[in-house]
């Protein structure tokens, strides 16, 4: 009699894990046809026109170096609020920074600012529900994304990684900085980590606000607009980019196009930091054809020092045939390196909150500004000189005479590459 429950409880479960570790969506399979370069005008329109949202005009960046520069920059923005804030997450921590912050979001709530504050679940885990509390008993309205629920258990590997912070519809900040002490200071131990974020002001920060809500719709079914969060900007510097993003409840696969377009359009230089890279085959590929055109292909990774070894261990795995090409390889020595920046021909620089991984590719919620500006891009390479100083390279020989313990687990981690 219990054959059948059984049976069907079993069912449900395996669907469940289904539905769970996967996206639902079809990916990328085949590799994208070289037909452009990345200074032909059809490689800035085809970015615009497949990606989603237009390249707009107008706009001004500023690059923030580690904790020191990054969160004053934010708190100065948070406190000059007039009428909204919002705000979306995937690290908020206990803390200073994150008392800080939340002392200064509660501040503006009860000064009759409008504070949106979207968290993910899993992210905040280790949140003080103190700061939950300041700031929802000063008026801010806060939400868990993707809270555990009977109903939403197929949501579960669905996180929001995004990391934004729009002030009034018209100051917004993106990049990889968590809420958390680990983002404080200047990199100057290994308590304190490698870090860059952007401050962007002009017509795209609307771009960052239409992502911000996308996110939000989902998770209060509440539609903000009007002027308070999407005012009519004025130019406010001679800067092209636009921001989009992905999610595996649609375009999935967004941020992967993205890069394999950049990479098949490079001509000179791929400048790529990333805080875990973890490749998939199409990606490699497309990166060793660049290599033996005759980019130069560089990248920086974490060394030792970082927070999750599984994926360092997954990532060197596949350094193989990108060695053999060419490709220059680097980890970064003094502390966690949690950058996430691509700079192809000192034209494009992309930032936000994706990871070079199958888990930010298809399972997360992400977000990219893209900027085309070289003056600002010249900028990101000089940065990326001065970090790969303090790297240390990995050449073919070394990586060939790794220890035999360290190609044993390369072995088994692979299995799990969907998940990292």
């Amino acid at each position: 009699m219990l054959a059948i429950p059984i049976t069907a409880l079993v069912t449900l479960l395996i669907i469940l894990v289904i539905a769970n570790l996967s996206s639902g969506e079809k990916k990328i399979e085949h590799k994208i046809e070289r037909l452009y370069a990345s200074d032909d005008p059809q490689f800035l329109r085809s970015m615009g026109l497949l990606l989603g949202p237009p390249v707009l005009s107008g706009n001004r960046f500023e690059m923030l170096l580690n904790g020191d520069h990054i969160f004053p920059s934010m708190l100065e923005a948070i406190r000059s609020a007039r009428r909204t804030i919002t705000f979306e997450t995937f690290i908020y921590w206990s803390g200073e920074i994150g008392e800080q912050i939340a002392q200064a979001l509660a501040d503006k709530a009860r000064d009759g600012v409008a504070v949106h504050v979207l968290l993910d679940w899993v992210g905040s885990s280790k949140m003080d529900k103190r700061y939950l509390n300041l700031l929802r008993d000063a008026g801010a309205e806060v939400i868990q994304y993707h809270k555990p629920h009977w109903t939403g258990l197929g949501r579960m590997n669905d996180r929001t990684h995004r990391k934004l912070l729009i002030i009034d519809g018209r100051i917004g900040f993106t990049g990889g900085v968590g809420i958390a002490s680990e983002w404080t200071g200047h990199a100057q131990d290994e308590k304190h980590w490698r870090d860059t974020h952007f401050r962007v002001a002009g017509p795209v920060v609307g771009h960052m606000q239409a992502v911000f809500m996308d996110n939000w719709v989902k998770a209060t079914g509440n539609v903000l607009h009007g002027p308070a969060y999407f005012p009519d900007i004025e130019p406010m510097g001679d800067g092209l980019a636009h921001m989009f993003s992905s999610s595996p409840s649609g375009g999935s696969d967004d941020m992967q196009l993205m890069y394999l377009m950049a990479i098949t359009a490079a001509t000179h230089s791929i400048h790529l930091a990333s805080a875990y890279f973890v490749p998939d085959k199409l990606t490699i590929n497309a990166i060793v054809e660049a290599a033996k055109r005759g980019v130069k292909v560089q990248i920086i990774m974490p060394g030792n020092r970082i927070d999750t070894h599984t994926v360092r261990e997954a990532s060197r795995a596949c350094w193989g045939d990108l060695l053999k090409a060419g490709v220059e390889m680097f980890e970064y020595q003094p502390t966690m390196f949690h950058c996430k920046l691509l700079v192809v021909d000192e034209f494009l620089v992309s930032v936000g909150s994706t990871n070079f991984d199958n888990r930010s590719f298809r399972l997360n919620d992400e977000a990219n500004l893209n900027i085309y500006d070289r003056d600002f891009a010249k900028q990101q390479t000089a940065v990326f000189a001065d970090d790969i100083k303090k790297s240390q390279q990995v050449t073919l020989e070394a990586w060939m005479h790794r220890p035999f313990t360290e190609k044993l687990i390369e072995k088994f981690v692979p299995l799990l590459d969907t998940q990292l």
